[in-house]
């Protein structure tokens, strides 16, 4: 499956949607990633990814990457080191978990519209939304190409 089909017009609106509602309680960033085929580790082509999309450039090191490769079915949730520093080591099982459950059931853009609403909500306890915050990163969904 191509990335750009995984999800359709609807879904894609909704995970926007949410990426958008999800930024107005923090100034944390988060965007969403979808891929085709993962070859290798996970974990690291989310890295990977993150770097490339220049998440680690946000004023307050708040980026948030959900990462999805579609065909391979495995995603990642990837937080930058101002997170990671501030929050506890399972922050992100919650997150995963309900992504996971959501995929299993074939429902990817409710899964990953749920998954940034939650993230959005965790990130606004130790980020909160400052009236002078800027939109860093872009709200729409990349593509692998």
């Amino acid at each position: 499956m191509k990335p750009e089909d995984f999800l359709d017009s609807k879904g894609r609106e909704m995970v926007v949607s949410a990426i958008k509602e999800a930024e107005k309680n923090t100034s944390g960033e988060i965007r969403v990633h979808i891929d085709g085929v993962c070859k290798g580790d996970t974990y690291r082509k989310a890295v990977e990814v993150f770097y490339r999309l220049g998440m680690e450039k946000t004023a307050a090191r708040n980026g948030v990457l959900i990462y999805v490769a579609c065909s391979s079915k495995v995603f990642a949730i990837i937080g930058d080191t101002g997170i990671n520093e501030a929050v506890p080591a399972d922050f992100w099982n919650e997150v995963s978990g309900h992504i996971g459950t959501c995929f299993r059931q074939g429902r990817f853009a409710e899964g990953l519209a749920d998954a940034v609403k939650m993230a959005g909500a965790k990130l606004k306890a130790y980020f909160p939304y400052r009236e002078d915050d800027v939109n860093e990163q872009s709200d729409e969904i990349s593509f692998e190409r």
